[in-house]
């Protein structure tokens, strides 16, 4: 987390919240034993099968598969990315949340003023859509809409009355609170630095994040003014490339949907959902960036980004392929609906109604069917020169996408077009390495068999008793032994003993950013030997010896190798003499 949040922080945060008390709030949960139970607040169950563990402050579910920290929890229980999650979790342990030099503005403590006059400009337009004498022009506009009172109402749709300073004489009440509406971007300054208001004379559509927070507002305008649609600026509390518009009213109907659709404006949304269809969102005016898609596949099984026909849909379409292909790892879908020419979902919905929309939906394009339609026009398959072209156009993209069995898929159908064997296109595009397996090379492969079961038992056991770690210390050489997972052993035992008084949930989060994360957050999830202290402390102990064992059997087979290529040195026979005595029954490689 360097230049974001410090890990020295996220550790102190870990240890100060309960998980316990921090679930039991939003989902009731049982003593049962030594842990506590409830029904999954993830998936449907009536049998509870959702655990929480105080000792190591870490929840799984034996039914879907759930499991994680206090922020893990937080982030997927209320669709929260990873920083907005610490910051809540701060905010409920009286913390402050420290940035490096080189982060984002912080959106803690010190951005509650910012929120607090948002909420007051969004009441004070919506008071201006019902009583101002100019709103009867907006309120015509909604109507011609078809919005109906229901939607206005959900969505918090409101007006900017003519004029230059309205909200400064209604909110900006002495320099600090002027000073407030010019950050959150409610105000702008003119060329003699007087501040007038940003938004006159348009209809406003208040922008929510995920936390239902007013980050931001739309405004469209009403006569031939430019430009039809203005956003709120950047500010320390609204990032256009990272919020959606829509997305916590669709969340307020439900938390995870089968299906979510992108579209591209404010009255596709109102539109849509006026309609029955609530679970379209916008961007707001610029392309699909990474952060529209991280909760975006957090909380829909498949995205549906729904484009113009035109050539500047299909370009468009292609710019979110490219930001896609990282996210798209198994279980998430994306597709893509291209309307006819003219039309956007705001006209074609009310034109021909939801059913005919929604089947358009349903009958979407494949991302990876259209990435593949996409580069088919370029070359000419027949030849195969046009089929090495469509290879070699395909490369950069299937590596992009995340090992797992979409990207085995991606190259089966790149080798049945091209010709190439999988074999082939596996060696084109390259092979991701596992992250628990070292770039050294393997002893034997009947050593490398029996090898990482015993790692990965000693690692288990760190994960479930963090405690072990700080009374141990790795054996010296052991950075020597060339098997899988000796590396992660050795910094798991490193950072035990530099910070003792870690929890399993603790420890994990000093890997959540890493690729190791995943494997040691499903160690967390399997059960340990049922084991006394003592009996702890000697499962780890012959672990740590038989690991000793492995490096002195190395040694010898190098040694005995070397013996066979020419003579050995002083300090080499004495160690070969050494290891002979300790390890009388070792047999020479073959």
């Amino acid at each position: 987390m360097a230049g974001l949040i410090p890990q020295e922080f996220i550790d102190d945060l870990v240890a100060r919240v309960d998980i316990v008390e921090l679930i039991d709030e939003l989902v009731h949960l049982k003593k049962a034993g030594r842990e506590y139970k409830a029904c999954c607040p993830f998936h449907d169950e009536k049998t509870p099968s959702f655990t929480v563990s105080a000792d190591k402050q870490f929840y799984h579910c034996f039914g879907c598969g759930a499991h994680g920290t206090a922020i893990g929890f937080l982030m997927e229980y209320s669709h929260l990315d990873f920083v907005e999650a610490v910051e809540e979790l701060a905010s409920r342990a009286g913390m402050d949340v420290p940035r490096g030099d080189d982060a984002p503005v912080s959106q803690g403590p010190s951005s509650a003023p910012l929120y607090a006059i948002l909420e007051q400009a969004l009441g004070y337009f919506r008071q201006q859509l019902a009583r101002h004498p100019a709103a009867p022009e907006a309120r015509s506009y909604l109507q011609d809409r078809e919005l109906d009172a229901e939607v206005l109402e959900r969505f918090e749709i409101g007006y900017a009355p003519p004029g230059w300073n309205n909200l400064q004489q209604v909110l900006g009440k002495g320099p600090a609170a002027r000073q407030q509406l010019l950050d959150a971007g409610l105000t702008t300054e003119g060329s003699r630095n007087e501040p007038y208001d940003r938004f006159r004379d348009r209809v406003i559509f208040p922008i929510r994040d995920r936390r239902g927070r007013v980050v931001g507002f739309g405004g469209r305008v009403l006569k031939d003014d430019t430009p039809k649609y203005l956003n709120s600026p950047e500010t320390p509390v609204f990032h256009k490339g990272r919020e959606l518009y829509g997305l916590y009213q669709a969340l307020q109907i439900q938390g995870h949907w089968p299906r979510l659709v992108v579209v591209e404006g404010y009255t596709d949304v109102l539109a849509l959902a006026a309609r029955g269809i609530g679970y379209a969102v916008a961007t707001l005016g610029t392309a699909v960036t990474e952060d529209h898609l991280k909760p975006l596949f957090r909380l829909a099984d498949e995205v549906v980004f729904c484009f113009d026909g035109d050539r500047a849909g299909q370009k468009a379409a292609w710019r979110t392929v490219e930001v896609a292909l990282p996210a798209l790892r198994d279980g998430c879908q994306a597709a893509f609906v291209f309307l006819p020419e003219g039309e956007d979902p705001d006209s074609l919905i009310r034109r021909l109604g939801p059913e005919d929309f929604e089947q358009r939906v349903a009958s979407a394009t494949g991302l990876t069917e259209f990435l593949f339609s996409h580069l088919q026009e370029q070359v000419d398959l027949s030849s195969l020169d046009g089929r090495a072209r469509l290879a070699g156009l395909a490369r950069p993209l299937v590596e992009k996408i995340p090992p797992g069995a979409l990207r085995q898929l991606v190259i089966k159908r790149l080798g049945s077009l091209t010709g190439l064997e999988s074999p082939e296109v596996d060696q084109l595009v390259g092979r991701p390495h596992s992250p628990l397996r070292p770039s050294r090379p393997r002893l034997s492969p009947t050593t490398e068999r029996q090898r990482p079961s015993l790692v990965r038992s000693g690692i288990q056991l760190l994960i479930h008793h963090p405690e072990m770690g700080a009374a141990i210390n790795a054996p010296v050489g052991l950075e020597k032994l060339e098997i899988a997972g000796i590396p992660l052993l050795l910094e798991i035992l490193d950072l035990l003993t530099q910070k003792p008084s870690l929890s399993t949930a603790g420890l994990l989060e000093h890997f959540r950013e890493r690729s190791e994360g995943r494997h040691l957050t499903q160690l967390a999830t399997q059960a340990p030997p049922m084991l006394s202290a003592k009996g702890l402390s000697q499962e780890l102990g012959d672990i740590l010896s038989r690991l000793v064992r492995k490096l002195d059997e190395q040694r010898y087979r190098q040694l005995a190798q070397k013996v066979g290529d020419g003579p050995l040195n002083d300090s080499e026979k004495e160690e070969y003499r050494r290891l002979c005595s300790a390890l009388p029954r070792i047999e020479n490689p073959e």
